[in-house]
């Protein structure tokens, strides 16, 4: 794991709690560190501040994507509007944590996007396990409401246009399709896609599928994703 944050008293602290359960930690002070130690020896995971001087945590999740890096990335941000969280995504960022945070929610995580970059073979659709709503499966494709997924090239269309998505909207967009036309809840979503629920007030979920919305919906084509309200989610076409 490489972890990146400027703050001495918060990486040493990160650095002693994640040693003891159970990482191999390379820390360092800045982004220019972090890219120079993510080129000589790639990790399994980083673990990025987004506020460091110089190259913030932003630019290197920008670096590493451009460069077709795609290990997992965790950002720790100060900052809590929606708008500085998109940008996190936009940058090709994971999942995020918000300071100040308990440690244990950062292992939670951790844990979440380690388990996501371990090959798994495709499962069955959530649910009763029948064929409501279920798409046609192949061992390398799943197809529904337009969308079809390239699950071992990680590449994914609606229609002939192909989307550029990172590691996160790909999982969500694949647990929707796998499941189009069910509803699921906002508990089974954060459990198949993060392994941990965050709880009624989180808007974790919330910001991802608007972002993932705004890179599926096309003028004068119906919206895919439906809000189930006070439920969850649901992939369809009306």
């Amino acid at each position: 794991m490489l972890l990146a944050e400027d703050d001495r008293a918060i990486r040493h602290a990160l650095e002693r709690a994640l040693t003891l359960e159970g990482y191999e930690v390379t820390a360092v002070a800045d982004g220019v560190e972090a890219l120079a130690q993510a080129h000589k020896t790639p990790p399994d995971v980083l673990l990025l501040d987004v506020m460091m001087p110089g190259i913030d945590g932003l630019q290197v999740c920008r670096v590493l994507r451009a460069e077709g890096d795609s290990t997992p990335i965790l950002m720790l941000t100060a900052l809590v509007e929606t708008a500085d969280r998109i940008a996190g995504l936009d940058a090709g960022a994971d999942d995020y944590v918000v300071k100040p945070f308990d440690v244990e929610e950062v292992f939670a995580r951790l844990r979440a996007l380690l388990r996501r970059t371990s090959p798994a073979p495709a499962g069955p659709a959530v649910g009763d396990g029948g064929g409501r709503g279920e798409p046609q499966l192949s061992d390398r494709q799943v197809e529904a409401a337009g969308i079809r997924m390239d699950l071992q090239a990680r590449r994914a269309w609606r229609g002939k246009r192909e989307l550029e998505l990172t590691r996160t909207e790909f999982e969500l967009l694949e647990l929707l399709v796998r499941n189009a036309g069910i509803v699921l809840d906002h508990s089974t979503i954060y459990d198949r896609i993060w392994g941990y629920d965050f709880g009624p007030g989180s808007k974790n979920l919330a910001v991802y599928v608007g972002y993932l919305r705004r890179k599926l919906d096309e003028p004068g084509a119906p919206q895919l994703i439906h809000t189930v309200r006070g439920v969850g989610y649901v992939l369809r076409e009306d």
